[in-house]
């Protein structure tokens, strides 16, 4: 068994234009003194290989630009051993728009020679399993504890970017898009609970609504398609959500940059045609429910040995 102190690996700060990332940067320095910032890198396959060319330490930990890490991760240890050596591992992050506890966003820690072989992305091969993430990976851990908090609402594009992202990769099956008739069968359970959670709760935070449309508008992209070009969605690949800039388009083009009556408004549409059609049981929380779901929700998570791995504890 070797025992390794979080704080011996390098540790990376990795951020693409997060809105608050200046200030994010300052309280991680003051958290982590050893941390190196790696900034602008287009493309997360190639911003991955960049963090790992600034390490020294073949294992090192990333924070995305819009994550701050609790303290006391940085006071764990790894267990590595045969069965675990060459694992990546990531933790689960608290979502602070909707109350969401599980792995995106949260801090990882990889290997700089998983991170040179892999090939995922804008650098994949077309494969389901590596346009739009890395999780599929075999020695890609999902971890039980939650060491962080993420916070992806800082302005409305943010907001709208992060939910239209979920509401696409929640959608589809070890990243393969299901048939229509065979959504709600197909679709993982818990990725299906978190879908409708996107979709339902955040009016207590700033932008929420924004991130509450922008799961629906993913989710009625991939299953639903946009015939009559309503949001810009027309003929939509599910692949190009890996791809900000396209995003970004996405967003000018979109009923997302409207007032946030309007958002409200849309949501209300989009909600009915994703109820009637997918069956998925939306409710539009208010500011005071969603409190009150997040209150809830929240309480249910304890972590474990950070060395567990989703789905070998229970929640």
């Amino acid at each position: 068994m070797n025992i390794i102190d979080i704080a011996d690996l390098d540790c990376i700060f990795l951020t693409y234009g997060e809105p608050k990332a200046e200030e994010f940067w300052i309280k991680i320095q003051n958290m982590v003194p050893w941390v190196v910032r790696v900034d602008g890198i287009k493309g997360s396959d190639a911003a991955h290989k960049a963090a790992a060319a600034a390490c020294d330490t073949e294992r090192f930990v990333l924070i995305d630009g819009d994550n701050i890490p609790d303290q006391d991760f940085f006071n764990q240890q790894l267990e590595l051993d045969e069965t675990n050596y060459n694992k990546v591992f990531r933790w689960r992050a608290r979502n602070h728009i909707n109350g969401l506890v599980y792995g995106n966003g949260g801090i990882s820690c990889w290997t700089k020679t998983f991170v040179n072989n892999m090939r995922t992305h804008e650098a994949s091969d077309g494969s389901a399993d590596t346009a739009v993430e890395f999780c599929f990976h075999n020695d890609y851990w999902a971890m039980h504890n939650c060491y962080s908090t993420t916070y992806p609402n800082a302005t409305p594009e943010q907001a709208w970017r992060a939910g239209f992202r979920e509401g696409v990769k929640m959608c589809l099956n070890q990243g393969v898009k299901p048939a229509l008739q065979e959504f709600e069968q197909n679709v993982v359970s818990s990725n299906y609970d978190k879908l409708c959670i996107w979709m339902s709760v955040g009016a207590d935070v700033d932008n929420g609504d924004y991130a509450r449309v922008g799961a629906m508008m993913g989710t009625y992209a991939t299953m639903l398609g946009d015939e009559k070009n309503e949001y810009g969605l027309k003929d939509f690949n599910y692949a190009m959500v890996q791809d900000f800039a396209q995003l970004a388009s996405l967003w000018d083009l979109s009923a997302a940059q409207c007032d946030p009556q309007q958002i409200v408004e849309s949501g209300y549409k989009l909600e009915d045609a994703l109820s009637r059609r997918l069956g998925l049981p939306i409710s539009s929380l208010n500011a005071s429910a969603s409190h009150f779901f997040k209150s809830h929700y929240n309480s249910r998570h304890r972590n474990r040995s950070i060395m567990s791995p989703e789905g070998t504890v229970s929640d």
